[in-house]
């Protein structure tokens, strides 16, 4: 078995060479049957930026955990990381957090304009679902149900525009609770339960992923809080203390950074707990929730 380190750098070289591979750079400006030049430029310009791969590594930790091999979930790890990037991108764009870095390069918008980065977003969440229905796997409906679900219009969506909507409003744990479990916990809990569900893990098992993403994703969020007022931004990636200039609620806001300390550990040893019953990769899924306070970006 490797060890934490190795086994995350190969589910992110399989991801990598997946995600340049299901979309390939397009030479042609109006092709008959493809994407045309300029949108396939946009599009890979997010998609291949880098980042930790977060969410299409848990996908293929989830569906390890009752197959040894995951090469037959790469469309469902690659669909993740596609509906991640477009929520980036729509998320950076002027008419919302207005962010003029991602990832230490230029935001989508900057490249290539506020029109093209709309149809980047669109043409990604869209090539998410092509890419989930070519997969032959006998979960594949079910899955992709629990992805609709959890990054939808009661999921990551539903977070989002709390995020939008309560800005500049009096902070209180309940709104910034609610932002946190469906902008963020909610796409990594898609990405554990598809995996799951992809391998067929059973009824119980698939409770244990659940709870697990869940808490995963709270510490993963409030360490992004603490990050965005303690960040530097050569480290980041980001400008720092954006949440505050754009009025966002965010964890330390309410309930002070020492607090926000606390409960990112609570939340961690949560998600340590559950990840005990997650079979073959319960090892994985303990390490990658310890490696949450030394998140950089």
């Amino acid at each position: 078995m490797m060890d934490y380190s190795r086994q995350y750098q190969h589910f992110q070289h399989l991801v990598e060479n997946a995600l340049s591979e299901y979309l390939p750079l397009t030479r042609e400006d109006w092709p008959e049957d493809g994407i045309p030049k300029h949108l396939s430029e946009a599009m890979r310009y997010s998609l291949l930026s880098g980042g930790k791969r977060i969410r299409p590594v848990l996908l293929l930790a989830a569906f390890q955990a009752v197959n040894a091999d995951v090469k037959p979930a790469l469309p469902f790890a690659v669909a993740l990381e596609c509906i991640h990037c477009y929520s980036l991108i729509h998320d950076d764009l002027p008419a919302m957090d207005d962010d003029d870095l991602r990832r230490g390069q230029p935001t989508n918008h900057k490249v290539f304009g506020e029109a093209m980065a709309i149809l980047a977003g669109d043409a990604l969440l869209n090539f998410a679902f092509e890419l989930m229905a070519s997969c032959s796997l006998p979960g594949t409906l079910n899955a992709m149900r629990e992805v609709s679900k959890y990054s939808g219009s009661s999921g990551m969506i539903a977070g989002q525009t709390a995020d939008i909507h309560m800005a500049g409003e009096q902070v209180t744990p309940e709104k910034v609770a609610y932002i946190h479990r469906h902008k963020t916990a909610d796409l990594i809990t898609a990405a554990v339960v598809a995996g799951l569900i992809l391998g067929g893990a059973d009824a119980r098992m698939i409770t244990h992923g659940k709870d697990y993403a869940f808490h995963l994703g709270l510490a993963f969020q409030i360490t992004d809080d603490l990050l965005d007022l303690e960040g530097e931004q050569a480290v980041t990636g980001k400008a720092g203390q954006r949440d505050a200039q754009l009025g966002k609620l965010t964890w330390p806001a309410a309930v002070g950074i020492e607090k926000a300390r606390e409960d990112a550990q609570k939340a961690i040893d949560r998600a340590l707990a559950a990840a005990e019953h997650l079979g073959q990769s319960a090892g994985f899924f303990k390490a990658l929730a310890l490696s949450i306070p030394k998140r950089v970006k």
